[in-house]
C-alpha cells in the first residue's frame, strides 16, 4: 500500500486545495451540511452555483473526457479532489446521483445525440437527475420490476410505479428501468430509458421519513410517452445497462462516511455521567476501541483501492466491504450515544440536543443506508459468491419467463 502522493498527484492536490481555499469555507461543526437533509430552495441555489464554479475550474467531472465537460484526468485525481473537498463546507446531496450514477451510465451506453444533449448540462449543474429503479415489489430484486414500457410506433408508452426515488421532486431527468418483454426471463426483458421528470404522465409524491426529512419519493407513470431516442442501450439490454448504475451506486454509498469514530469520541470526551466523565468508563472505552479499529480498517481498505487507482489498476473486490460495514457501524455509534444521553436522547431539536441532534438524526437515517444500493443480505451474497467463491443461492426463477413467475395470490 502506498500512502504518499506521486509528484504528479501532489501537484494536483495542491491545485485542488488552492481552488477550495479561494472559494469555500473550511468545514466546522457550525457550517457542516448534514447528509440526508431535504435540499430546500437555498441549498439548491447554492448547489447550482457551486457546481457551475467547479465545472468552470475543471473539477466537476475530473475523469470524464474533455468533450463531455471533464478534464480527462485519472481516477486517482478524482479521489484526491474528493479528499480535499471533504475538508470544506460545500453543498452536497444534489448532484451526486446524476454525476455519480446516471450520467456515467448514459456516457457508457448512450448515443452521441444523448451525450450531446445531457452530459454537459449535468456537469455545469444546469440539470439534476434521479434514478428510477426500485418498486414496491422489486427492491433488492430489481429484476423483478413490473413497470411496463410498450412500443407504439416510434414511441414507448410507460405505466407503473417507482418508490424510494431520492431527489425526484426537484429532478429534471430520470434514468428509468422498465420491462419491455414480459415473456422473456426477468433479467432479459428489461430496457433503460431517459425520461423528463416534468412531462405529462409523471406524478411525484414525497414520502415523509422517520427522521423528519422528505427526500424520498413515490413516482407514478400513467401513459407516459417517450420517443425511441430516449432509450439507452438496446431493447432487452436494460439489466446490463443498469449494472453500470448499480455498481456506481454501491461505490458511492460505501464511500459515504457520515457519523463515525471522531464524532462519538468528541461526544464522550466532554460528557459527564453519574459515574464521572464518560471517557473514563471502561465499557465506553471498550466500544471506542472497537469502533476505532473498524473505522481504521475501512480507511486502510479504501487505501488499497486508492493505491490500485494510483497505479492505473482496476480496484479489487475489497471495495465492496465499505458498503456493508459503514451503515451498520453508523447505526451502532448513534444508538450507543443516545443511550449515554439518557432521557435527553429523545430530544431531536438541533438547538437543544447534544451535538446538534447529530446522533438522533443518524440513528433514524442509518437504516436507509443499509438498504440503498443493495441490502446487507444482498451485499453478503455478492461477497460470498464473487469474492470468496462460495456456491451461489438456488434461484429457481432465473431462466423462467417473467410472465410465468407467480406473484401474489391467484
Amino acid at each position: 500500500m502506498d500512502f504518499a502522493d506521486t509528484p504528479g498527484e501532489a501537484e494536483f492536490r495542491a491545485e485542488a486545495a488552492a481552488f477550495l481555499e479561494r472559494h469555500a469555507e473550511p468545514l466546522t461543526g457550525a457550517n457542516a451540511v448534514i447528509r440526508g437533509r431535504v435540499p430546500d430552495e437555498e441549498l439548491l441555489r447554492r448547489a447550482r452555483e457551486w457546481q457551475a464554479l467547479k465545472a468552470e475550474a475543471g473539477f466537476a467531472a475530473i475523469t470524464w473526457a474533455p468533450e463531455h465537460g471533464g478534464r480527462g484526468g485519472t481516477p486517482m485525481e478524482q479521489v484526491i479532489y474528493a479528499q480535499e473537498e471533504a475538508r470544506f463546507a460545500v453543498p452536497r446531496g444534489v448532484y451526486e446521483i446524476g454525476l455519480g450514477m446516471c450520467v456515467p451510465t448514459v456516457i457508457t451506453h448512450g448515443t452521441p445525440d444523448q451525450h450531446a444533449r445531457h452530459v454537459a448540462p449535468a456537469v455545469r449543474g444546469e440539470e439534476i437527475w434521479c434514478q428510477l429503479f426500485s418498486e414496491p415489489a422489486a427492491g433488492s430484486d430489481v429484476a423483478g420490476l413490473r413497470t411496463r414500457a410498450v412500443k407504439d410506433g416510434e414511441d414507448w408508452v410507460i405505466n407503473g410505479q417507482k418508490i424510494w426515488t431520492s431527489g425526484a421532486h426537484y429532478a429534471d431527468w430520470g434514468l428509468l428501468l422498465a420491462r419491455t418483454d414480459p415473456h422473456a426471463a426477468k433479467h432479459a426483458g428489461l430496457t433503460m430509458f431517459v425520461i423528463p421528470m416534468r412531462a405529462p404522465g409523471v406524478e411525484v409524491r414525497r414520502i415523509k421519513q422517520v427522521a423528519g426529512t422528505s427526500n424520498f419519493n413515490e413516482v407514478f407513470f400513467t401513459d407516459l410517452r417517450v420517443p425511441d431516442s430516449a432509450r439507452v442501450g438496446a431493447v432487452g439490454a436494460g439489466w446490463k445497462v443498469g449494472l453500470t448504475t448499480l455498481m456506481n451506486e454501491r461505490l458511492t454509498v460505501g464511500g459515504s462516511v457520515g457519523t463515525d469514530f471522531d464524532e462519538v469520541f468528541a461526544f464522550v470526551r466532554d460528557l459527564d455521567t453519574e459515574d464521572g466523565p464518560a471517557i473514563r468508563n471502561p465499557a465506553v472505552r471498550e466500544r471506542l476501541a472497537e469502533w476505532y479499529v473498524r473505522s481504521r480498517g475501512l480507511k486502510y481498505t479504501r487505501f488499497r483501492t486508492i493505491t490500485r487507482l494510483s497505479r492505473g489498476q482496476t480496484p479489487g473486490p475489497e471495495s465492496s466491504i465499505g458498503k456493508l460495514v459503514t451503515a451498520g457501524k453508523m447505526q451502532e455509534i448513534a444508538s450507543f450515544a443516545l443511550d449515554l444521553q439518557g432521557a435527553a436522547g429523545v430530544v431531536t431539536d438541533r438547538a437543544v440536543a447534544p451535538m446538534g441532534a447529530l446522533f438522533q438524526e443518524t440513528l433514524l437515517s442509518a437504516p436507509g443506508l443499509r438498504i440503498a444500493g443493495g441490502t446487507d443480505e444482498i451485499m453478503r451474497n455478492i461477497i460470498a459468491e464473487r469474492v470468496l467463491g462460495l456456491p451461489g443461492d438456488v434461484r429457481v426463477d432465473r431462466d423462467r419467463p417473467f410472465s410465468e413467475i407467480p406473484a401474489g395470490k391467484r
